[in-house]
């Protein structure tokens, strides 16, 4: 139950806010907001599943209210904040923006701080030896090639900024980029850079996590928490039992899931590399002063030869099919994820013999790093060949994950997984094997939702068609199982400061020569002299011929995307609508999420058609296969609610704050002559409408 002392801190924070924030207007969605995520972490709905999902509209407030909503709880218990988003803008903007003013402005005592993956830090003692400018031993280990004066002027660079304190040692807050020809020899691994060895103790990465484990709310991306969760949670950020998850932006997450828990692999690549770990454990071998090093060794070296045996076994097996497979496209898709019997025999040949290869990789690993630790290896030696054998230990994961996928058979009780292979070109003709999961909610039901102290999921777009039961299949979550479902609907004035327009078309998109010559004459037509005008397409070859049509007229000058940044863009387009001109965008699908254009910057919107996604990639048709063999329509199952979603998100572009006025302009008949039009007209704010049929 949630107490009267934390119910009191709560509510004297957001009182402390609103004095000290000028013309504060305490938000009836944003009290409620925060009263609900503390009931719901604090137990009083469920206290098996403390989870709370919440769709709320533009201008309620929503990180502020999930903040107060959540951190004293989690101090109160000892538990941690987790709040993970999908995009960097908005990891900035808590980090930079949400989480300073909550705690300069709340009275709440706390410590945040952002987590990147390992990756993203420099190693201090690898940096440090990449330094030298002779031609030591430890420089010609690190690199294959002695590095060029103007890199090592780089490296010198990085290693006096890194030991002065004027630089904290990850490559996003250098001011430029830094090369990846130099990154990946400098970069934190989890096989060299380890901070029980006294050279590495100081390394950026582990000062990091340091400063983790005595934060109390910690800022990350989906990926790394999905990363964390894959290993069992608790390995990257803190155990799943003692957080608290704000999964920010969610409608997100079943997608990033989806590509975090798919794999792929070449055959002739896989060949090439493998060839090589032989090599290196050679080296292994020939370093270390122990006879342990012989066995794996040579256990090694037969497995690695058993797997390229097969993999050139699936290389001829697919040169002979190349009728079946690729006569019409150099991409395959296997019906139902169903392979033939002697694909699915060499996949579970090579799955198992790659697990073998990791095991003994793995112990010449442990047996070189023990050397090291013992004093019997000197680390500049060692570190280049732990380095290498960390890669090549990844590589051989993948490896083992792809085929497994294909080996594996599948349970009749969920959907099959989709699988599928490529034809590919370039230096070298290859194929590269590929599969996904169809549905990912069982994996974040047993790593997540199954094991966390709580959960609050939020977006300003998580219903489709009025309802979360999409979002909900997509994410796991149980139905009627304690979990909290709200709508919050924005605070702005719709019917006054907006309106939606859809006027009469003679085509629809599909018919798309006389559609797209039908969008050339009404577009300039809607578009407004001296405001700002975003026009959203969906094909970019549509965006493309508009644009050169419109381009003819010497009235029109049109940004469009792809031609020039979207930082470029929109700074140009800011600089007109402060002078008072004309401006007009064009942009694609990517341009309807995530772009905040307030005020007199957005005020004419005109999306083109309906934003229904053509399932082209092999996941999307192996989904929309299933749920056909299962007596389902896909297309009312996946892409009208999908198309709803898009669709509110297009519209949220227009109005950004309660003032912000404009017009929003559909030029898509489908809204008013087809059955789901309705369905998705009354999913969209409540503008002013104006409908001309």
């Amino acid at each position: 139950m949630l107490g009267d002392k934390t119910k009191e801190i709560i509510r004297k924070a957001y009182k402390s806010i609103g004095e000290k924030l000028e013309n504060f207007t305490p938000r009836k969605q944003q009290a409620y907001l925060i009263a609900e995520i503390a009931k719901t972490i604090a137990g009083e709905y469920s206290k098996d599943r403390k989870h709370i999902v919440i769709e709320a509209g533009t201008g309620t407030g929503k990180s502020l209210a999930y903040c107060l909503g959540a951190i004293p709880l989690a101090i109160s218990r000892n538990k941690k904040v987790v709040i993970s988003s999908a995009t960097v803008a908005l990891q900035e903007q808590l980090v930079l923006k949400d989480l300073p003013f909550l705690l300069d402005t709340s009275g709440l005592a706390f410590e945040y701080c952002l987590v990147k993956g390992r990756q993203r830090y420099v190693c201090k003692h690898r940096l440090g030896l990449a330094c030298h400018t002779d031609s030591d031993t430890a420089q010609v280990a690190m690199f294959d090639e002695k590095p060029k004066a103007s890199d090592v002027k780089l490296l010198k660079r990085l290693h006096d900024k890194l030991s002065s304190g004027k630089w904290q040692g990850d490559r996003d807050s250098w001011p430029t980029p830094i090369p990846n020809h130099i990154w990946q020899h400098i970069q934190s691994d989890k096989h060299s850079c380890l901070k029980h060895l006294s050279e590495h103790t100081h390394c950026p990465f582990h000062k990091a996590r340091e400063l983790m484990d005595v934060a109390d709310v910690l800022v990350v991306n989906h990926s790394l928490l999905l990363a964390d969760l894959e290993l069992g949670g608790g390995k990257i950020l803190s155990e799943p039992e003692d957080s608290i998850y704000i999964i920010d932006e969610a409608h997100h997450l079943p997608d990033i899931t989806r590509d975090h828990s798919s794999a792929m692999a070449t055959v002739k690549g896989a060949i090439e590399w493998l060839t090589k770990v032989a090599v290196t454990s050679d080296k292994i071998g020939k370093l270390c002063k122990s006879q342990r090093a012989i066995s794996p060794t040579l256990k090694l070296a037969d497995f690695t030869q058993e797997i390229i045996a097969d993999l050139q076994k699936v290389n001829s097996f697919l040169d002979a099919n190349q009728q079946t497979y690729f006569a019409k496209e150099k991409q395959y898709r296997f019906e139902n994820g169903l392979i033939p019997q002697n694909l699915k025999n060499l996949a579970e040949d090579i799955s198992s013999t790659t697990k073998k290869a990791l095991s003994e990789v793995n112990k010449l690993y442990n047996l070189l790093m023990e050397e090291v630790k013992d004093g019997e290896v000197q680390m500049y030696l060692a570190e280049p060949l732990l380095a290498e054998s960390g890669f090549e230990i990844q590589r051989l994961e993948n490896l083992e994950k792809i085929w497994y996928m294909y080996a594996k058979t599948d349970s009749e009780k969920g959907a099959p997984l989709a699988r599928w292979i490529e034809k590919t070109s370039g230096k070298r003709d290859d194929y590269l094997i590929s599969a996904s999961p169809i549905e990912v909610g069982f994996f974040l039901e047993d790593n997540l939702w199954s094991k966390c102290e709580a959960a609050v999921l939020c977006s300003a777009t998580l219903c489709a068609l009025n309802s979360f039961e999409h979002f909900r299949k997509q994410a796991g979550l149980g139905n009627n199982d304690g979990t909290q479902y709200k709508k919050l609907d924005s605070p702005f004035n719709y019917q006054e400061n907006a309106v939606l327009s859809i006027p009469k078309m003679q085509y629809e998109p599909n018919v798309s020569d006389e559609f797209t010559e039908e969008l050339i004459k009404k577009i300039p037509v809607i578009l407004r002299e001296k405001q700002a005008n975003l026009v959203l397409f969906s094909s970019y070859w549509q965006m493309e011929k508009v644009a050169d049509a419109l381009r003819k007229k010497p009235k029109f000058k049109v940004q469009v995307q792809g031609e020039t940044s979207r930082q470029e863009i929109i700074k140009n387009h800011k600089e007109l609508c402060e002078e008072g001109k004309t401006s007009i965008i064009f942009g694609s699908q990517s341009f309807s999420e995530g772009l905040d254009l307030p005020g007199k910057y957005l005020t004419n919107l005109i999306i083109t058609k309906l934003p229904f996604s053509v399932p082209t990639s092999p996941v999307d048709q192996a989904q929309a296969e299933y749920i056909k063999l299962k007596g389902g329509n896909p297309f009312m199952l996946l892409s009208v609610p999908d198309a709803s979603k898009k669709l509110i998100q297009s519209c949220g572009r227009l109005l950004r704050n309660e003032k912000d006025t404009g017009m929003i302009t559909i030029l898509d008949r489908r809204l008013v002559s087809k059955r789901y039009g309705k369905a998705l007209l009354d999913s969209l704010p409540p503008f002013n409408r104006n409908v001309e049929y």
